[in-house]
């Protein structure tokens, strides 16, 4: 192995351990904070994944050279763990999707102050409906709090549920792929 093979293996490497790393626990964190409706980590989270989803592309890049100077382009293990870092970005997109959605559905619940939503009836005299709504809008499950006064809360905390659940399910898809590059890369069949 040249000194240029080993200098580009090196980076390779480093670059998988720097970007990687910190991407898979800004992905895995997301949820917690999401629960606990902390915008400004949530925001701090997505700006790391973000930045590093980008970086982690020179692992790639880095690893395309490596591949060419070694004439490896025909192994099949290379091929799979090449698919799979590219199934590995599109979800990291869609993560960085949903964090900006829950961001989004728990920011303006955050910024409006306590009760002021189900106030703005009580101080124009309107009584509301005597009875509640019935009809096919409001049958089967709802949100908490759906079809009352002040629900944009509680659907905004829905939405974040949500996204929540469908981000800690696609962080844990990514980090299982990287993982299993991890192995193709170490293994080589």
């Amino acid at each position: 192995m040249s000194f240029t093979d080993r200098l580009v293996l090196w980076l390779h490497i480093a670059f998988a351990i720097f970007t990687i790393g910190p991407v898979a626990l800004a992905i895995s964190s997301s949820p917690r904070y999401i629960r606990l409706r902390d915008v400004v980590v949530l925001r701090y989270l997505s700006r790391i994944t973000v930045i590093f989803t980008v970086g982690s592309l020179l692992v790639f890049i880095v690893g395309i050279v490596l591949a060419d100077l070694k004439h490896d382009f025909s192994r099949p293990w290379l091929t799979v763990a090449m698919t799979l870092f590219v199934v590995a970005i599109l979800l990291l997109v869609l993560v960085i999707r949903d964090q900006r959605r829950a961001i989004k559905a728990i920011s303006p619940a955050e910024m409006q102050p306590h009760g002021s939503a189900s106030d703005e009836g009580a101080d124009s005299g309107d009584a509301g409906p005597a009875e509640p709504p019935t009809g096919p809008a409001t049958t089967g499950p709802q949100p908490a709090g759906a079809g009352q006064q002040g629900s944009e809360p509680a659907l905004a905390t829905h939405i974040a549920s949500v996204e929540r659940g469908r981000i800690a399910a696609m962080g844990g898809v990514v980090n299982l792929i990287w993982l299993v590059i991890l192995v193709l890369m170490v293994w080589r069949p």
